[in-house]
């Protein structure tokens, strides 16, 4: 088994790796501090073919492999996962698009999407259905024109910031089977939003409320076909699942490199931190767990481009895992860095708080262990 990235590969890493580090690294601390991330960003991100990195050739995205992909997350969340983890999710939203909506509707859409002067946001959850999703409430009426949407979803990351929103709702019975996903713009009547939250974490994304009151959509907002969002969700989730634990992987990644940096910099006792045992054994179990991490997901990313009937079962695996691994690593930073580390400057705790929230989106890492235990049982 090769192990290697192609050419090809790397270069894709290098430009994101570059762009991120030029273009939002120096910005990432202010960017939380307003709640928000420059609009002028996206285009900039949408002329790299980062907008459409799995949206087909023929549709005039990138084409690339979901391994690829998570090459750009792990390079772009080296700058800021908060970032990355927002490009991630229109990425999902825009490969749901491409794969199952009709002509019509992706003419209209797509190439706003494409060039990400259309930014989207993924709409799932709900206040009483976050890992039960399925259990969704929102409803969409069928109309002489279309549907009459009325509900709220939850925890919305682009909530009142993104140009349109890829919404999960019932238009049939209770269940899986009565989900359909449509497309709402924003500034459409009965379209509102609630107040932004105060996170923990990826505090530059504008999280908030997505309210639907008496919000008419015409039918060709309709993704796909009716009873066959919940379908689309879930599909769009295990590539999600990859891009987030890429996210995961970046940032803990940078918080290695600083904690290398500082520690060969900051003195006790008459020398420098690095070189005591103790400390070097630290260092090495978190490279050791970084690089297992590493291969984990890139062999699940793998499952999932080749289409391997455990694909949805490694994703869930890879995500539990490395989400979990990069939270240890950077909290371990985080210790190594001592006082230095809790203190805004050093960029640590921001990875600490951007990175918890990882086990619990795109699925919790409990519900990730319920996916494989269902698969071992079912397989045994």
């Amino acid at each position: 088994m090769d192990f290697a990235l192609t050419e090809e590969q790397v270069s894709i890493f290098d430009m994101a790796y570059a762009f991120g580090q030029d273009q939002i690294a120096p910005h990432a601390r202010t960017w939380e501090a307003e709640g928000t991330i420059p609009k002028d960003l996206w285009p900039e991100v949408g002329a790299l073919g980062f907008a459409s990195l799995y949206v087909s050739e023929d549709a005039g995205g990138a084409g690339l492999s979901r391994l690829d992909a998570t090459l750009v997350f792990e390079a772009l969340s080296m700058a800021c996962p908060s970032v990355a983890a927002f490009l991630s999710i229109h990425n999902m939203c825009a490969k749901m698009i491409d794969t199952f909506a009709d002509d019509d509707l992706k003419a209209r859409v797509m190439p706003g999407v494409l060039s990400m002067n259309t930014v989207l946001s993924y709409c799932l959850t709900e206040p009483g259905s976050g890992s039960d999703a399925a259990a969704l409430r929102t409803r969409a009426e069928r109309t002489n024109e279309g549907y009459v949407l009325n509900g709220t979803k939850a925890f919305i990351s682009g909530g009142g910031y993104s140009d349109a929103y890829v919404c999960m709702v019932r238009t049939g019975e209770d269940g899986p089977k009565g989900v359909s996903t449509v497309y709402v713009e924003d500034g459409t009547e009965g379209l509102s939003f609630g107040g932004l939250e105060d996170k923990m974490g990826w505090r530059s994304q504008p999280t908030a409320q997505v309210q639907f009151d008496n919000c008419n959509i015409s039918s060709g907002s309709l993704i796909g076909e009716e009873g066959q969002g919940f379908k689309y969700a879930m599909m769009g989730l295990d590539g999600g699942r990859l891009n987030i634990a890429a996210c995961s992987l970046g940032a803990a990644q940078t918080a290695i490199n600083s904690t290398l940096a500082y520690m060969g910099e900051r003195k006790a006792f008459g020398q420098p931190i690095d070189q005591f045992q103790g400390l070097q054994w630290r260092l090495a179990d978190m490279e050791i767990e970084l690089q297992a991490a590493r291969t984990f997901l890139r062999q699940a990313a793998w499952k999932l481009d080749t289409q391997q009937p455990d694909a949805t079962k490694f994703c869930a695996m890879a995500k539990k895992f490395v989400t979990e691994t990069g939270s240890k690593v950077v909290d371990q930073c985080l210790q190594l860095h001592g006082g230095y580390g809790y203190l805004a400057d050093y960029g640590i705790e921001k990875l600490v708080r951007d990175l918890r929230v990882h086990q619990i989106l795109e699925g919790t890492n409990e519900i990730m262990r319920v996916i494989v235990a269902r698969d071992m049982l079912k397989n045994r």
